[in-house]
């Protein structure tokens, strides 16, 4: 019990140290950019309700920041429940085929289906949300069997979907003209110049739907870190566990790319930081996770349209520059220990 105390302060104090972040991230991200407005100044220009300020504020920052911190906290959900439920901390959502599945849904579009005038801008989420969702179908499917959902063959399937889903996006790049191609390349490195509240507004429902999914698998998901006849034996339901967490994790995973593209390693770098500032525990690792994912994807945008402005990077290139060697630094680490043991 003496033991255990300054672990759960520890817990606390990440969870409030990141939900003190998460507003100071949003408050930078809506003041900097190419027309800057000075973050404290905001309350005041909001307060007026009026000027050039005010309208940069409400009709482009908002939606953008707001947008950002949904899809990294969605993201980073996704991450640390797949993680818990694969019980590998390296499991990304992308691994088990659904940000690829929600890109080929987009590629279909933009190759096959163009031009659709004042329906793109909701067609084109609405395929990539239907491409990871009959991602995931496709995979439940072959991950079912008589004893049940079998974990490993579902992440077997999911590296298999990848592969075929690259090739697939390589056909389909091939037979696009110039223009879909540059539409297809910028759509698939991933950013958030393109949300809006046309675009966010509808997307809420999901998020939250998603959300009400994945945070009450948290004690769950301590007892199957115990292995799952120890689960079992706890009283968890096994298979209403995975089929729980592999939908919200789709749905989460397929609304974020919907909005933003393909914006990878939040779900993998996320979750494994609050491990490292806290602990493995999933009733605080779920809720740190999606907001230390909303901050960092706040921040990679701003780092994203600052860094070379007036142009802007693509966030999926930031993150992918930063996840990148974060995730070699796992598999190192992964080594050192398997070698210790």
């Amino acid at each position: 019990m003496v033991s255990a105390l300054p672990r759960f302060g520890r817990y606390r104090l990440a969870l409030l140290a990141l939900a003190l972040l998460l507003p100071l991230a949003l408050l930078l991200g809506a003041g900097l950019g190419a027309y800057p407005i000075p973050p404290l100044a905001i309350p005041g220009i909001l307060l007026r309700g009026e000027g050039v300020e005010y309208q940069v504020l409400t009709a482009l920052r908002f939606p953008r920041v707001l947008g950002a911190a949904l899809v990294g906290a969605l993201l980073a959900l996704a991450g640390g429940t797949l993680q818990g439920l694969f019980r590998n901390p390296l499991v990304d959502p992308g691994l088990i085929g659904v940000t690829s599945g929600a890109a080929l849904g987009a590629a279909v579009f933009i190759v096959l289906l163009p031009g659709s005038g004042p329906l793109e801008v909701y067609a084109l989420p609405l395929f990539a949300f239907l491409g990871g969702l009959l991602a995931t179908r496709l995979l439940w499917g072959l991950a079912r069997t008589p004893l049940g959902t079998q974990v490993t063959v579902l992440l077997l399937s999911g590296i298999a979907l990848n592969a075929l889903v690259g090739a697939g996006i390589g056909l389909l790049t091939f037979l696009a003209s110039e223009q879909e191609l540059r539409s297809l390349t910028f759509w698939t490195l991933g950013g958030f110049s393109a949300v809006t509240w046309r675009l966010l507004l509808p997307a809420l429902p999901l998020a939250l739907l998603a959300l009400a999914l994945l945070l009450p698998l948290a004690r769950p998901l301590n007892a199957f870190a115990l292995g799952e006849r120890e689960a079992f034996h706890l009283g968890v339901d096994l298979e209403a566990l995975k089929r729980r967490a592999v939908a919200g994790a789709a749905l989460a995973v397929g609304v974020a790319v919907a909005l933003a593209g393909g914006v990878g390693f939040l779900g993998l770098v996320a979750p494994h930081l609050f491990r490292l500032l806290a602990g493995p525990d999933h009733r605080y690792l779920l809720p740190g996770s999606a907001l230390l994912g909303a901050s960092l994807a706040v921040l990679a945008d701003l780092l994203a349209r600052t860094l070379a402005a007036p142009a802007e990077i693509p966030v999926g290139v930031l993150t992918a520059l930063l996840g990148g060697p974060f995730f070699l630094y796992l598999v190192l680490r992964y080594k050192r220990e398997v070698y210790r043991a």
